[in-house]
């Protein structure tokens, strides 16, 4: 990798970081520090017991630009001896032989060709992504392999790496989701001021459509008070299906030890009038009220349904079909469930 006008520094002589080759700054990234590092290891085995539909995950990098304010992967960095806060939007540990240790791994007679997934901890496509270009070795290796994959992400750079996914998928079964829960671009910037805007990944739907590869949407995380109305849902979900995504799903904020203070804090001073709310609603946990997630359960698949939304049966659910059907609002299977709004009116403080 070279870039115009970097610098070393030594700002990651004092973490904890294996592999570390320099640290580097640069202009195009001001504020932000790019820790360098060769990495032993590129497939994460998922804890047995976990409710995730995958057992591996591959994470080029640790740590994020998008400075969501509600990333559950905040807590990560602490392993490193760095903040969950700050430092997770600016200390950016970027592991550059990260394909070429993956070709090795998937090159193992032990290797069982499992589901391999891309986006959970850090997003593989933010902006360092254009010129790390650490993508498209993993997904060749991934492709060469035979191994099925998939890729979450808000950064429309993966356009660049379309033609590798066609590709891929005419050898191995591929998902790629788009994250998007907002249709108010203020309110966007301010939550999650690193991403790129909701018309952009818009965009980006649209060209992994055209591309054949059916795209995913996750709307996700709903946050109660800002974006759980009705209104806002339904231009949502209104927006994701103009833009030919073949399946959405949606679910409320949780707010995990590391990524509860930071939100908490940044709720603090954008709508210092929800804190009381939200700490009633969460209560001393990470989740909302099982209340709370019915009634916006509820609410979204009946909005679902409502765009057209509709699992396809005869797939065996494994993929999904966007119907044309504008009158589809209930769901005949669905138990009836009130429209009584769960959301404490009075809330107090711990």
């Amino acid at each position: 990798m070279r870039w115009d006008a970097q610098q070393a520094t030594d700002a990651g002589a004092l973490l904890p970081l294996r592999g570390l080759i320099r640290s580097v700054t640069t202009p195009e990234f001001a504020g932000v520090t790019f820790h360098e590092v060769l990495c032993k290891s590129a497939l994460n085995k998922v804890p047995g017991g976990s409710n995730m539909p995958f057992a591996w995950t591959i994470n080029p990098t640790r740590g994020c630009l998008h400075q969501c304010s509600y990333c559950f992967s905040r807590k990560t960095h602490e392993y490193l001896d760095l903040d969950s806060g700050a430092d997770f939007d600016t200390q950016i540990v970027v592991k550059t032989n990260v394909a070429e240790v993956l070709r090795a791994e998937l090159a193992r007679p032990s290797w069982k060709r499992e589901h391999v997934a891309l986006g959970t901890n850090s997003d593989p496509y933010m902006r360092a992504e254009g010129r790390y270009r650490l993508m498209p070795g993993i997904i060749e290796a991934l492709t060469a392999s035979r191994t099925p994959f998939s890729i979450l992400t808000k950064g429309p750079l993966l356009r660049r790496d379309l033609p590798a996914l066609q590709a891929a998928a005419e050898h191995v079964d591929i998902g790629v989701g788009i994250s998007l829960a907002f249709t108010d671009p203020e309110l966007q910037q301010r939550v999650e001021p690193g991403t790129p805007t909701p018309q952009a990944r818009l965009g980006l739907i649209r060209a992994v459509a055209d591309a054949g590869l059916r795209p995913t949407v996750m709307a996700m995380p709903i946050l109660p008070w800002l974006t759980d109305s009705e209104q806002h849902l339904d231009d949502l979900f209104g927006a994701i299906r103009e833009a030919g995504g073949a399946w959405v799903t949606a679910g409320p904020l949780h707010l995990r030890p590391g990524a509860r203070e930071w939100f908490l804090a940044w709720l603090g001073r954008e709508y210092p009038q929800l804190v009381p709310k939200y700490r009633a609603l969460f209560g001393r946990g990470s989740y909302t009220s099982s209340e709370y997630r019915d009634w916006l359960a509820e609410r979204v698949c009946r909005l679902r349904r409502r765009h057209g939304f509709v699992r396809d049966e005869a797939e065996g659910g494994a993929r999904w079909t966007l119907r044309t059907d504008p009158d589809a609002v209930g769901d005949p299977a669905m138990p009836a469930v009130a429209h009584v709004d769960p959301r404490p009116v009075q809330a107090s403080l711990f």
